[in-house]
């Protein structure tokens, strides 16, 4: 296995976009690129050995200096929704971008991680990004050092590996915002992929898509994945959770966390089965209801639904909220978490 460099655009500022790709023995292909520590490229087999690119993406750096939608982003510091663009510590007020309605979601559209050139160092199979986050950058405190690595393994998974400090107590709850379409990023909806989620609670929100704060059984309800079900077979459902957001974009709470890696969910879908791990308590599934019609990659057509996303994740809004674990990391405190995307 190695990893190749290559040219990917560049900035409005004339620096170099760069794109790192790693292909294992198998044939797998992962690309990424320090524009934002974003992930580009994901190729995997089906059963068949048929391969395609199964995450939704553009076919040129610049296109992710624009980016609405976050395909494939390093979201940080603070990924999903916070209440009223603020929280407190210690008594201490900080405030956000006001970005969605009077809330904040994902710290910064503009200037956030997802926006920033990362430094890049490579290994044979993985790339290493690594940013600087000065103090108050995008209203959290703290000098913040924060890395993403990339690992394609030969088990055909893709470990996404954060490890960051800061010097000062700051909030941090990072994720990344890849869409998958397991039948291939241009192949159109995603309502029949098959989808469970290993969480028997999630945690409802009101408009606005802040949570209540309630830890509600999925039991009975639309939002039940605990067996499995196409993405698509509830979705238009007269539920108010689903008409609040327009699908699922909703706050599922891992069975069983303990802050060990676990099995949280599984997709299948054209032969091809994704397994997700985490050793985080919560993942937000997106059933990409917002897509704004746009080319993605080599001419593809993305619209509403085209992709999906299992966001790794403390709860949105979790600094605010008494009832949820607060991603609140001491001066020096090491903030490492690991997130496992595995084909089969």
């Amino acid at each position: 296995m190695s990893v190749t460099i290559s040219q990917f655009g560049r900035t409005g500022l004339g620096k170099d976009i760069k794109l790192y790709t790693i292909k294992n023995s198998k044939g797998m292909t992962a690309a990424a690129t320090n524009l934002g520590a974003c992930l580009v490229n994901l190729i995997v087999p089906n059963d068949k050995g048929e391969f395609k690119d199964v995450i939704l993406g553009f076919s040129g750096g610049e296109e992710y200096l624009v980016n609405g939608s976050f395909f494939g982003a390093t979201v940080g510091r603070v990924a999903n929704r916070t209440a009223n663009a603020k929280f407190t510590i210690d008594g201490k007020e900080y405030k956000l971008a006001v970005n969605d309605n009077e809330n904040n979601l994902h710290s910064d559209f503009y200037k956030g991680m997802h926006k920033v050139l990362w430094n890049a160092e490579t290994g044979d199979d993985h790339v290493k990004f690594s940013y600087h986050s000065p103090d108050m950058e995008n209203g959290f405190p703290g000098n913040f050092d924060i890395s993403v690595t990339y690992t394609l393994t030969e088990e055909n998974e893709i470990v996404i590996s954060y490890d960051g400090v800061s010097d000062r107590k700051t909030l941090i709850n990072m994720t990344n915002h890849t869409y998958f379409n397991l039948s291939g990023h241009d192949s159109g909806s995603i309502e029949n992929t098959y989808l469970q989620i290993l969480a028997s609670n999630y945690t409802p929100v009101v408009k606005g898509a802040i949570p209540t704060g309630e830890i509600a059984s999925v039991k009975g309800t639309v939002m039940d994945f605990t067996e499995g079900k196409t993405i698509g077979q509830d979705i238009g459902a007269d539920f108010e959770q689903l008409l609040l957001v327009k699908g699922y974009d909703h706050n599922y709470v891992v069975d069983g966390y303990d802050g060990k890696s676990r099995l949280i969910a599984t997709a299948k879908a054209d032969g091809r089965t994704m397994k997700v791990f985490s050793d985080l308590p919560g993942v937000q599934f997106y059933a990409g209801n917002c897509i704004a019609p746009q080319e993605g990659k080599d001419g593809a057509s993305y619209k509403e639904r085209t992709g999906f996303c299992l966001e790794t994740q403390y709860f949105p809004n979790s600094a605010n909220d008494p009832a949820f674990i607060h991603p609140i990391f001491d001066a020096g405190q090491k903030y490492e978490t690991t997130t496992i995307y595995r084909f089969e």
